[in-house]
């Protein structure tokens, strides 16, 4: 939506025009930049430069500077003026990554101003075209989309890439995606405002995130601001972001996150999530990299003398860019001429510019997808796996259903044959492993009370349907990014929290178990209260409905030595919970010493 702001009566659009010129040809436009984020990996992919005005002008706002550029058909100057400024300060400032600066289309379409004089300016300044990223800001050129995707080529084949501004915006920008294929393309802010908390919103970018993936273009988020957009942006598979959150614009930014990728609320740092799954590193083949300016030949004669290397990946200084495909290059050099012709010539040029990449700690579940979803190819020619953005290895499609194959073996072995949950196994390895990384998380024992004599009463199958309905509710009100649910067995779980607000998702839990037990038992128990049972001595008992106790310690780096000391520890918290009365959540307060010795398994 565009604002028009009109002009003060004493300054006029003349006045106006006059300033802005000024502006320009005293080259006083102010650039700030704002960091893209690569989600997964949690560094910096590069910067957006953005344009003020001088401190001491009425233009001095975006809003401002652009709608006087409007007014005084001076877009075209604006936008050419915006690319040097934005230019030459991100190369004096000698930031890392790649510069996203903003154009119209129509600029690209003037004949003088076509990617000949944009490379040429940016070779004088010393700053590798493909380092920047030209972002168009409208989505309908006056001049056509066949003229748009001509220039466009010509940039690419320079070596500027690509990138759609505010995707969502009107059915015209999906034509331009469409028309162009972009390299990058910019998710409206609109559709990230609170997308955790709108269903419709959330498929709208899972269907973009669909699209980019099948269109090879990378899909970047603008405009994020909690930490719950974040975690739902990650999970949705958006790779790159930019926010307040992350970061705001600033004159001299830095050159790394002000944040930690730890500290972060994001999944994307997956080494410290909980989920009892094997990652793509796992997966890891150590395939020797090729510089991108290396000749096809040097590929050629690794693939002849090493027959089972089925893919080279290209990089440029550590990051990979392409990958080399065995049979696409050995089917090229048969053809008549074709070795004499591209033997020598880099090998980027013969290079998939479109390869799957991904984060080492993306998990081979989420892997696995990715690869259905995406084209068959990836499943023969394999995939490039990184680290903090750098090429790491590569894996294969047969390495990843092998994987799969062997998970899903382990999980039908130890999973619980009623919840289907993970049993003692997973529990104790997942509690092992986090003790290992020392990340701090909660541990919840949950238990229902009075289940023995319920069980004898309604009899067994009764006794399943309660056992599933916790089994259901502890793995609805955990999160599926940060939390573990496993079933130790009978009436007993084991819950393994990272998320920020574990006591607010167990109290619901609790709530809502108390809502819907009461309907597993009779109308006459329910006004009741309880019910009558006999004891072995043959008195009758009358015992309360049956109730869910959680018993939960926290659990702090350095204070537990292994998952026997936890499970003691919880153990004892549920008991304490069980003499609360009702539905009950007892929190283990006390800080114990840093552990030496153990004796209870978890789960006892």
């Amino acid at each position: 939506m565009q604002i028009c702001v009109e002009p003060s009566p004493l300054q006029g659009v003349a006045g106006w025009c006059q300033e802005l010129d000024e502006i320009i040809g005293q080259r006083r436009l102010q650039p700030v930049f704002q960091p893209i984020v690569d989600l997964d990996a949690g560094v910096i992919l590069g910067y957006e430069g953005l344009i003020r005005g001088p401190s001491d002008s009425t233009l001095h706002s975006p809003m401002m500077l652009f709608e006087a550029a409007e007014r005084c058909q001076m877009t075209i100057s604006l936008d050419i003026a915006c690319l040097r400024a934005c230019a030459e300060r991100f190369t004096e400032l000698a930031l890392p990554g790649m510069l996203f600066v903003n154009l119209h289309p129509e600029t690209l379409l003037v004949q003088e101003q076509r990617a000949a004089s944009i490379l040429a300016f940016l070779a004088q300044i010393g700053l590798d075209s493909k380092r920047v990223i030209l972002e168009l800001t409208e989505t309908r050129p006056n001049g056509g989309y066949l003229a748009l995707r001509e220039v466009t080529s010509g940039c690419r084949k320079g070596g500027l890439r690509i990138a759609m501004d505010d995707l969502g915006e009107g059915f015209s920008n999906l034509r331009l995606w469409s028309e162009l294929r972009p390299d990058f393309v910019k998710l409206d802010k609109h559709f990230v405002q609170n997308i955790h908390l709108d269903p419709l919103k959330e498929q709208f970018v899972r269907s973009m995130v669909d699209i980019a993936r099948e269109s090879g273009a990378q899909l970047v988020a603008e405009g994020i601001e909690s930490a719950a957009e974040l975690r739902t942006l990650c999970r949705l598979g958006v790779r790159y972001g930019q926010g307040y959150l992350l970061a705001r614009p600033q004159a001299h930014p830095a050159h790394e996150l002000p944040l930690s990728a730890d500290s972060l609320p994001w999944t994307g740092n997956r080494r410290h999530a909980l989920r009892n799954q094997a990652l793509a590193r796992d997966l890891l083949m150590d395939v020797a990299p090729m510089e991108s300016r290396v000749p096809n030949e040097a590929a050629y004669r690794r693939f002849a003398e090493h027959p089972e290397c089925f893919a080279i990946p290209v990089v440029e200084d550590g990051v990979p860019v392409g990958l080399l495909r065995r049979h696409h290059l050995l089917e090229s050099f048969a053809k008549p001429f074709n070795r004499e012709l591209y033997g020598k010539k880099p090998c980027h040029l013969m290079m998939d510019k479109q390869p799957l990449v991904v984060n080492a700690d993306i998990t081979v579940h989420e892997l696995s997808s990715l690869v259905v979803a995406a084209e068959q190819r990836y499943l023969v020619d394999g995939f490039i796996i990184t680290e903090g953005g750098r090429y790491l290895g590569m894996g294969t499609g047969f390495a990843l259903m092998r994987k799969i194959t062997e998970l899903q073996l382990s999980a039908a072995r130890y999973a619980n044959p009623l919840t289907g949950l993970p049993g003692n196994v997973p529990i104790n390895e997942t509690v092992d492993r986090l003790l290992g990384m020392r990340a701090p998380f909660v541990a919840a024992y949950a238990d229902l009370d009075h289940f023995k004599p319920f069980n004898d009463l309604y009899g067994y199958a009764a006794g399943d349907d309660l056992i599933l309905l916790l089994a259901r509710l502890l793995q609805e009100f955990a999160d599926p990014e940060r939390d573990f649910v496993g079933h130790v067995g009978g009436d007993d779980f084991v819950v393994l929290m990272q998320s920020e607000d574990w006591e607010e998702r167990l109290r619901r839990a609790l709530a809502e178990f108390g809502r819907l037990a009461s309907g597993h038992f009779t109308e006459r128990h329910r006004e009741a209260g309880g019910f009558e049972v006999a004891a072995r001595t043959g008195e009758i008992l009358f015992l309360p409905l049956t109730t869910l106790s959680l018993g939960v310690v926290k659990i702090q780096p350095g204070r537990y030595l292994n998952h026997h000391e936890i499970g003691a520890a919880t153990a004892d918290a549920k008991k304490q919970a069980k003499k609360m009365p009702g539905n009950s959540l007892f929190i283990e307060r006390r800080v114990p010493p840093s552990s030496k010795s153990s004796a209870c398994a978890c789960g006892r």
